[in-house]
């Protein structure tokens, strides 16, 4: 006996009368992350640093948790200042592993200081706007994506940026990591075309 098809998960009618992605639901967090900054072309080098640890701090997680841990994050990581994380000796491990306000995994937290030394070689040499974005040629690329079963949890592309992030000397940056990176910061629009802000995003696109 076949079990029944999994019902196609489609854009959601909210009560502002838009339709969104199904996953952030209707927690207001998680669509105000959704409408304002997901999928948005993300060019600042220092904001793409931050996005990608976070995602690294998301691995087990859900993303909502690290939402609602983000603010506590910023704090204890100093803004995500590249320069101040690169200088962080054992006493600021320790210091975020007693900070209840973020995720207390010590493996995660002394990648971010190994990440940021990365980073300022990568920002100095070329820029690390430029290192991640010359894998889509400065373009985000345009999904045309009718519901959710059709999304991906990783291409051969976030493999291969994967691959070339660990060789760098990034950890925590696996294939399935880096394409929910990729989505996040605009690399790639995977909003459903049935979501609102899925034409916006291309529009955003367009004027690159």
């Amino acid at each position: 006996m076949t079990s029944p098809p999994k019902p196609l998960r489609l854009p959601v009618l909210h009560d502002d009368g838009l339709h969104r992605c199904d996953w952030p639901g209707h927690d207001p967090i998680y669509v105000d992350y959704h409408d304002t900054e997901w999928g948005v072309p993300e060019f600042d080098s220092r904001a793409l640093f931050e996005k990608l640890l976070l995602d690294g701090f998301q691995a087990g997680l859900s993303w909502i948790t690290i939402l609602r841990k983000r603010d506590s994050f910023r704090k204890g990581f100093r803004g995500f200042d590249p320069q101040k994380i690169a200088r962080f000796t054992t006493k600021d491990v320790e210091r975020l592993m007693s900070d209840a306000g973020i995720v207390r995994n010590r493996s995660k937290i002394e990648s971010s200081i190994t990440s940021a030394r990365v980073y300022l070689e990568i920002e100095a040499r070329e820029g690390f706007n430029n290192y991640l974005w010359r894998y889509v040629d400065g373009r985000p690329i345009q999904n045309k994506l009718r519901h959710m079963g059709e999304m991906q949890a990783q291409t051969d592309l976030s493999q291969r940026i994967s691959k070339d992030l660990k060789k760098a000397g990034f950890n925590f940056v696996g294939p399935t990591i880096v394409y929910a990176f990729m989505q996040a910061v605009g690399m790639v629009n995977d909003h459903l075309v049935g979501c609102y802000r899925h034409a916006e995003c291309a529009a955003l696109a367009e004027k690159l």
